[in-house]
């Protein structure tokens, strides 16, 4: 079994949207804003080597939008998904499952590509993994949420059979080494894949925890429909993960890929962090 973290590009969020309550003067020390407000953040996924299988988790912004929908989010980099799979000796045909953890332009994105005036899956052999309250959620959205789901990004995935339902139950397999976890605060249902390698539990924390910024309990996005129990999901996973030395693999982080925890006086705070290569 191997581990990859894939650099899919960066892109621009507002500061305060990113922090919600916590003021400027604070958040900015760690990631410091533009003069438009905006902080760069990472689109960075994860493949997984297992037996006969690919398994990415994740697929970032892509690059299929018009003008009109980048220049709002200042996509950035020379990274990207195809690039990074290649740098690595793979091609996006050797993909066999594609776990989307929410379907957010900016999980999603990469998921399909434009062919002239037809939209169609990117990874041609893989199925297309989310589950049907999260899939049902998406697909006729909230006012709050509707600019982040996409149709472009997520009907194309049920061309050619190629979407699948992971069941929606804490913990449950999805490979010998792969389980899902799920998280309700950011968004319905949101699946948190959970590794074990090397005899390390390693959790994808998506949206719930996007950066170590956001690891104090009270760093809550203004993104999350659901914020108090953003903050209960945190707790708890927090605690089970510095409890049990988990390293949290980190989507959004700008800079660093990997971290653990420690207790402090303050509560639950950073420890340590690395690349994932370096587990």
């Amino acid at each position: 079994m191997k581990l990859h973290a894939i650099e899919a590009g960066y892109f621009k969020l507002d500061g305060g949207a990113m922090f919600g309550v916590v003021p400027k003067s604070i958040w900015n020390k760690n990631n410091p804003a533009d003069e438009n407000n905006l902080c760069n953040w990472a689109t960075r996924c994860l493949l997984v080597e297992e037996q006969n299988r690919l398994i990415l988790i994740d697929t970032g912004l892509g690059d299929k939008q018009d003008e009109n929908f980048f220049k709002h989010y200042y996509r950035n980099g020379s990274d990207s998904l195809s690039s990074s799979l290649r740098k690595i000796g793979f091609h996006e045909k050797d993909i066999t499952d594609v776990i989307l953890t929410h379907l957010h332009f900016d999980h999603v994105g990469g998921s399909v590509i434009r062919n002239g005036n037809k939209l169609e899956p990117t990874f041609k052999n893989a199925i297309y993994w989310s589950n049907k309250k999260h899939w049902n959620w998406a697909i006729k959205p909230n006012a709050r949420e509707k600019a982040s789901f996409l149709k472009e990004n997520i009907l194309p995935l049920t061309e050619n059979g190629q979407l699948k339902f992971i069941e929606e139950k804490d913990g449950i397999s999805f490979s010998e080494n792969i389980k899902i976890r799920f998280a309700y605060g950011h968004t319905e249902a949101m699946m948190l894949p959970q590794i074990t390698f090397n005899e390390k539990t390693i959790l994808y924390m998506a949206d719930l925890i996007p950066s170590i910024g956001h690891i104090p309990i009270p760093y809550v996005m203004s993104y999350d429909v659901f914020p108090m129990k953003t903050m209960d999901e945190k707790t708890r996973i927090l605690e089970e993960a510095t409890k049990n030395e988990y390293v949290l693999f980190l989507e959004h982080d700008p800079k660093n890929e990997c971290c653990t925890l420690k207790n402090t006086e303050k509560g639950i705070r950073l420890d340590k962090t690395f690349r994932l290569s370096e587990i």
